[in-house]
This record gives structure tokens, C-alpha cells and sequence, in this order.
């Protein structure tokens, strides 16, 4: 695999790291940068899936369809709060 760099960029990095280096720092710095980007998503998918979940429990139609589910299949478990 050839990977390339803008002049500059390669310069700072040949700068701060020797030559036998060079790969092992590139390596930690693609892979540190994945994982800020994995974070980030997550944080996005877990904003999002909370909402949604705000936004399930303000929708009065749904609550009122699940009333009738849980009566209707009799499970008790909102038994305790009556």
C-alpha cells in the first residue's frame, strides 16, 4: 500500500521521528484518530437513540397503545404501581 502526503506534512513527521519510526507513528496517529472517530459515532448513535426515546415517551397515542398492551397480555409488571 503507497500512502502520500502533502510535502509539509511528511516534513513535520521526518522532523519529529526518526526514519525506522516513520511507520510505527503514522500506524498510532491513523489509529488514534479511528478511535476519536469511533467514539464520536457512538456518542452520536447514543444522542439519537435517547431522542428518540424522549420522544417515544412524549408521544401520548403510543403510551396509550401500550396501556392497552400490557393490559391485554397481562404480564403484571405495572401491577406494583396500582
Amino acid at each position: 500500500m503507497n500512502v502520500y502526503f502533502r510535502e509539509e506534512t511528511y516534513s513535520k513527521i521526518k522532523n519529529l521521528v526518526s526514519k525506522r519510526e516513520v511507520s510505527r507513528f503514522i500506524n498510532e496517529a491513523v489509529e488514534e484518530k479511528l478511535q476519536k472517530k469511533q467514539q464520536q459515532q457512538k456518542e452520536e448513535l447514543r444522542q439519537k437513540l435517547i431522542a428518540g426515546y424522549r420522544a417515544n415517551m412524549r408521544n401520548e397515542e403510543l403510551q396509550k397503545e401500550l396501556e392497552i398492551y400490557d393490559e391485554a397480555t397481562g404480564d403484571g409488571l405495572n401491577d406494583e404501581n396500582k
